[in-house]
């Protein structure tokens, strides 16, 4: 495949605003996290989501997004709130996929803001998605996005299947990821409706978000990869072009028994990335952190609601 050539950036600052946990002891500071003293009054709250406020800089320029929305807005609009980042400030929402507790305070963000702004996913994020959970039969179907709703409310939606650029071609979305690993199969109890019939989800919407950061790598942002982190990153070198990778974060989805096989395996892949930094959160579970804590003590870090992760020379004062 032709390769899509990145423009550098010159920073990559994450601060999480919606992660599984938060520690307000969490006080190790570094060359690239940084826990604020949070207030215990004012304080953001973890809930099962995820929501992550990127800001980026280079060539002299500067812009802020979001990649997902959380669970609820309560929680969204709390943490934004609590940590200093204005609905406002954001240029572009992105969407790693279309499950509710990545999309759950989108409505609500739009409606806050003083003006419209771009809504960027794969166009599956749109379908309507259930669980199968074995011995428990089909659970309820689970909240979708609406996009007459969410256009109404100010979304201009933009939907690409493949790999994109945007803002002068320093963020790329990966779009449909490709499965090139022997281990990562996967969410076998979830399920999407095609065609006016339910069957196994292939997740062909899960994407994660990637940049080039100058002299460090790639930054390699996912939401679940649903579609395995391990094909997202190889994926992510194989359309940029980009041997070298710098940081993976995001939701790894390793949580529970029926992924307990695949964590060893991941783990040890990631050893092989050669990343400098590997920071997993929300659905990789208690376990698959502590083995990747455990395989990879000098490239782990820990997430927690609030903290700021910098990758390259930002500005510190950065949300």
């Amino acid at each position: 495949m032709t390769t899509t050539s990145l423009r550098p950036a010159d920073s990559v600052s994450v601060t999480v605003l919606i992660d599984n946990s938060l520690d307000h002891f969490l006080l190790d500071s570094g060359e690239a996290v940084q826990r604020p003293l949070l207030s215990w009054t004012d304080n953001p709250v973890a809930e099962h989501g995820l929501s992550l406020c990127v800001v980026f800089e280079g060539s002299g320029e500067r812009h802020t997004v979001l990649l997902d929305t959380g669970l609820s807005a309560r929680t969204l609009l709390r943490n934004m709130d609590a940590l200093g980042v204005s609905p406002d400030s954001v240029e572009a929402v992105i969407l790693s996929h279309g499950h509710m507790d990545h999309t759950g305070g989108l409505l609500e963000l739009l409606a806050r803001r003083k003006a419209g702004c771009d809504l960027i996913s794969h166009p599956g994020a749109y379908c309507r998605r259930r669980l199968n959970i074995p011995g428990k039969g089909p659970q309820p179907e689970l909240p979708s996005l609406d996009a007459a709703a969410l256009r109404a409310a100010g979304a201009n939606i933009v939907t690409e299947a493949g790999p994109a650029t945007w803002f002068a071609d320093t963020l790329l979305t990966l779009g449909e990821v490709e499965r090139t690993t022997d281990f990562e199969k996967g969410f076998p109890m979830a399920e999407i409706e095609t065609d006016g019939a339910w069957g196994a989800d292939p997740f062909l919407d899960d994407q994660a978000i990637v940049f080039y950061v100058r002299d460090k790598g790639l930054v390699v942002i996912s939401g679940c990869a649903h579609a395995g982190i391990i094909n997202t990153v190889r994926y992510a070198q194989k359309v940029t072009g980009v041997h070298k990778v710098h940081a993976v974060m995001g939701g790894f989805h390793l949580t529970g028994p029926a992924f307990a096989a695949v964590v060893g395996p991941t783990a040890a892949a990631l050893r092989e990335l050669g990343a400098r930094y590997i920071i997993p959160m929300h659905c990789t579970g208690f376990s698959a952190t502590t083995a990747m804590a455990q395989a990879l003590p000098e490239e782990f870090l820990l997430s927690s609601v609030g903290t700021r992760f910098t990758f390259g020379a930002a500005n510190r004062e950065t949300p």
